[in-house]
């Protein structure tokens, strides 16, 4: 068997959320996008036969640059082809019910990726549809992101379970998807945000327990002075496509800035992460972003090799 083929027969369930996967599989999926990654970069036509003749529906409720860009060339790439369907005008089960949609569409194509305002909805789509359903972002979970991610850290020699990831901020959903992946990888993950924008208490007890039977860790802090010794300091936006803004919000985040003295706190050691896209001047000043510490585009690139790993072993050739 190709190294680059999947390591098992391709499980045809739907991904949701990073406990869709296991912390096995992840490590598995780290393991094959690294290796594809790999591959690509000597040659771009050498996984070309991986998912050949497979078809990606992509359905897309929100605006992307990463998340579109990244599984419409990874496909290609892979020898697949991806359809986009624009839904920010018309919402998923408007025009017709979500369940008739996934009916549909498990017809024609081998996976659906979808982007989209309510995780019921992905929950919908998988309910009704056969073929796997990948969440592509949600307002409760990002488990793509979280994939590229620590594959990102482990190419700059985090590894997981060694790791301190600190996340400062808003407690959403990358945040979310983070503690979640962290959690089942033996990872230690700190979030840091202020009280009215901490992660939602179910996931982060969830999380909790699932680094408890890993080895990791779950913690929670409003100071800023708890990502002393962090691997890695991670911030995404403070504001969300879909969430309510308002000046109340943005002050308590303020003090949650990722400037040179956040960086200076967390060491000399300390990676900095964000998902992009960022607000530069608001959760990140460029002296960080632009700085040798910064790894955002290198997170950026990963979201490809992560969901192609991913692809292939839902739905890629043997």
């Amino acid at each position: 068997m190709s190294p680059l083929a999947p390591t098992a027969v391709p499980t045809r369930g739907h991904v949701l959320r990073g406990t869709d996967l296991g912390g096995d599989t992840i490590r598995e999926l780290l393991a094959e996008a690294a290796a594809l990654k790999a591959s690509l970069r000597d040659d771009p036509t050498a996984a070309s036969g991986l998912l050949a003749g497979r078809a990606i529906v992509m359905l897309f409720e929100k605006p992307s640059l990463r998340t579109r860009v990244s599984f419409e060339v990874g496909t290609a790439r892979l020898g697949g082809h991806a359809v986009y369907l624009d839904h920010r005008d018309e919402r998923l089960g408007v025009r017709e019910s979500i369940a008739d949609y996934g009916r549909n569409l498990e017809r024609w194509c081998d996976a659906i990726v979808a982007r989209v305002f309510a995780h019921a909805t992905l929950e919908n789509l998988a309910a009704h549809c056969e073929a796997p359903v990948i969440n592509a972002l949600s307002e409760q979970f990002h488990p793509c992101q979280a994939l590229a991610d620590f594959l990102t850290l482990a190419e700059h020699g985090r590894e997981a379970s060694k790791c301190r990831l600190a996340y400062v901020g808003d407690g959403n959903n990358v945040c979310h998807s983070l503690m979640e992946t962290g959690a089942l990888l033996g990872a230690s993950v700190l979030a840091v945000t202020p009280e009215s924008c901490r992660p939602d208490r179910e996931i982060e007890a969830a999380c909790r327990d699932l680094a408890a039977a890993s080895g990791g860790s779950i913690e929670w802090s409003h100071s800023l002075e708890a990502i002393a010794g962090a691997d890695a300091v991670y911030t995404d936006a403070w504001i969300s496509m879909g969430q309510a803004d308002g000046p109340a919000k943005r002050a308590a985040l303020a003090p949650y800035r990722i400037d040179r003295r956040a960086m200076e706190i967390a060491g000399p050691q300390a990676l900095f992460m964000h998902c992009l896209p960022a607000h530069r001047g608001e959760e990140v000043l460029d002296e960080v972003i632009d700085s040798p510490a910064s790894v955002v585009f290198d997170q950026a690139e990963n979201r490809m090799h992560a969901q192609n790993a991913l692809l292939v072993r839902l739905v890629g050739r043997a």
